[in-house]
């Protein structure tokens, strides 16, 4: 399956995925992101957002994402098999957020698979456009 901005393969929509790499951007630009994406074409659902409860978001994307990550002002971590593990417990039915002290902004159970990081580099390229604009108003 392609998302409707590339050809690019988006992973399967579903349960959560059994890891992701995280791109982490500054709050700001991570909310309009966020609000980007959930208003944006049907192709283009936000996955899993983390926050720290200060200063940045995390979008979970695909495996493999942070080999090809270059967006200024963001960064990627690479999970190599070893990245955020989203299962439910038999406790919770929401995962523990897998970065310690942090909490979802949106869980698993509320978004899509994994963010397509074709999308989240778009919806960040206009949201950091949008904070240019609204800061250049001051």
């Amino acid at each position: 399956m392609t998302n409707s901005r590339s050809s690019e393969p988006r992973p399967p929509r579903g349960g959560p995925p059994d890891c992701c790499d995280v791109v982490t951007v500054p709050a700001r630009q991570g909310l309009e992101a966020v609000d980007i994406l959930r208003r944006g074409e049907a192709g283009d659902a936000v996955g899993p957002v983390l926050h720290d409860g200060g200063c940045t978001l995390g979008f979970l994307v695909p495996p493999g994402t942070a080999a090809g990550w270059d967006v200024p002002g963001s960064t990627c971590r690479e999970a190599g098999g070893r990245g955020p593990h989203l299962a439910p417990t038999a406790e919770a039915s929401t995962p523990e957020p897998p970065v310690e002290g942090s909490d979802w902004l949106l869980p698993p159970e509320d978004a899509d698979l994994a963010t397509d990081p074709a999308a989240l580099r778009e919806a960040l390229g206009e949201a950091q456009r949008l904070i240019d604009v609204a800061d250049s108003c001051r």
